[in-house]
């Protein structure tokens, strides 16, 4: 394939592609017996990375209801779209809740909304369940459940559930691991090319399920996975990737014991990544990676609140921040108003990471973010909240040092990174416009073209097919893989 008048790290030229790679880099290149695509100067980029997404569980989004602002935002709202959605294998799933819409949820107000078929919706933050009695019934709730799941004081279920996913999927109607294909095609046509799940359950099942959809091409992006302990190494389809650690506040391990597992990680030849959130997560994280002792990998995801001195201790560790800008764009009038005085100054830096030399990488945590690289470069670049106020106007870059954030490794660490070199992958994906015009207004950019190892495997493809701009979470607290 011939790419023609592309626009390059700033120059016109044409670009060969061969055999999955970079054939060469030109102007006026004979066009061969190749096939032509005329990029009619639009900038053509390395292919983008999402560095922290969630895979299975952005494809259970896709076939949830959206219960939280901005499209749902009072108890109206939020009944008129539960009465309207139709169930599926019986139930009827939503996500994104928040307590703005109708205030703290369990199965009475539920049941007061809809109380004819049984409802669980997912809080944003990902850790919390609501369900109405009747899925309570169809759950057969008995005592020996978790303690996740609430009671009230007679020891009856709320209809509140907390960290019990697992137990959760094991009781819900068996569909089968969810399509993967939407989601393929999604990031496809926003130019991901690559991608990190960094969802912290995976197991040799998930795995598999990965590597059958890249195998199959319904998932055409690189995929590195995250998870468990004893994944092994690379399959044929995919790479296995750090050991994933979940930090929740109330509920910190033993330190001891964390130190051991961070060691039994490394023994595996494997980095670990903390999804540490707050400030005494990401303080206790660093503890631990201490004690254990690093290795090149290390992770902390989010990073949302990091202080000077834990920014310092980041550093003289050498672990790398993979944080979500996208989210200040999302929530940050939450965050204005919910967030304490004294941590608003640490939430969601970016300026600070490059000044402090620590590698800081992007991802969206989709579902729990919107899945969508460029309105997250775009808030990189302005830290707008939605009612346009500015959270951490010192925490803006350029959209150059932004887009950097969201490319490969390879590509990254390069003193020019978007230039093409002949023999790189062919991954790769063409913008609407030059990079000019598309540095001034991220959130607008249109990918047209997306190439993954030379194969084309997007063109504008109507997105709104998926349902996503009605469907998906927006949230920064934790993960699930789709229950």
């Amino acid at each position: 394939m011939l790419i023609r008048d592309a626009e390059v790290d700033g120059e016109r030229c044409d670009v060969r592609l061969a055999e999955g790679r970079i054939a060469e880099v030109g102007p006026a290149l004979p066009p061969f017996a190749d096939e032509v695509v005329d990029a009619a100067g639009g900038a053509l980029l390395p292919g983008l990375q999402d560095h922290h997404i969630h895979l299975q569980a952005l494809a259970a989004a896709m076939r949830s209801v959206r219960c939280g602002p901005p499209e749902i935002r009072d108890p109206d709202d939020l009944a008129g779209t539960l009465r309207a959605a139709d169930p599926v294998e019986g139930w009827i799933r939503g996500g994104a809740y928040f307590e703005s819409v109708a205030g703290e949820l369990d199965r009475h107000r539920l049941d007061a909304l809809r109380d004819d078929v049984p409802i669980r919706i997912q809080h944003r933050n990902g850790v919390m369940w609501f369900l109405n009695s009747k899925a309570l019934e169809a759950l057969a709730i008995g005592p020996e459940a978790p303690d996740g799941v609430e009671r009230d004081e007679r020891g009856v279920p709320t209809g509140r559930l907390f960290r019990v996913d697992a137990w959760l999927r094991e009781r819900l109607p068996r569909t089968g691991p969810p399509d993967l294909a939407p989601v393929g095609s999604w990031l496809a046509a926003r130019g991901v090319t690559a991608v990190t799940d960094c969802t912290y359950s995976n197991e040799a099942s998930d795995v598999a399920h990965l590597a059958a959809a890249r195998r199959s091409g319904a998932l055409p992006q690189r995929v590195e996975a995250m998870g468990t302990l004893g994944l092994g190494g690379r399959t044929d389809a995919l790479a296995i990737g750090a050991h994933k650690i979940m930090l929740d506040e109330p509920a910190l391990p033993d330190l001891f014991a964390l130190a051991q597992r961070i060691r039994a990680a490394h023994e595996e030849d494997r980095a670990v990544a903390f999804h540490a959130v707050t400030r005494t997560e990401v303080h206790f994280a660093l503890a631990a990676l201490e004690q254990a002792g690093p290795r090149p990998g290390d992770r902390l995801e989010h990073a949302s609140v990091a202080t000077p001195e834990a920014m310092e201790t980041i550093r003289r560790l050498g672990a790398t921040v993979v944080t979500q800008p996208n989210f200040v764009g999302e929530r940050g009038d939450d965050y204005l108003r919910d967030v304490e005085a004294r941590d608003r100054p640490h939430l969601y830096r970016v300026r600070s990471w490059l000044d402090a030399d620590i590698p800081l990488r992007f991802g969206t945590d989709a579902p729990f973010g919107r899945p969508d690289p460029w309105a997250a470069l775009a808030a990189a670049v302005d830290r707008r909240t939605p009612e346009g106020r500015v959270l951490g106007d010192e925490e803006r870059i350029s959209a150059e040092e932004a887009l950097v954030r969201f490319l490969p490794d390879r590509a990254a660490s390069r003193s020019t990174p978007l230039r093409l070199e002949p023999g790189d992958p062919a991954d790769l994906c063409l913008l609407d416009r030059p990079w000019s015009r598309a540095r001034t207004a991220l959130a607008e950019v249109g990918v047209v073209r997306t190439w993954v190892e030379g194969a084309l495997v997007t063109a504008h493809e109507d997105l709104s097919s998926h349902g996503l701009h009605t469907s998906l979470q927006s949230g920064h607290r934790a993960e699930r893989s789709g229950a």
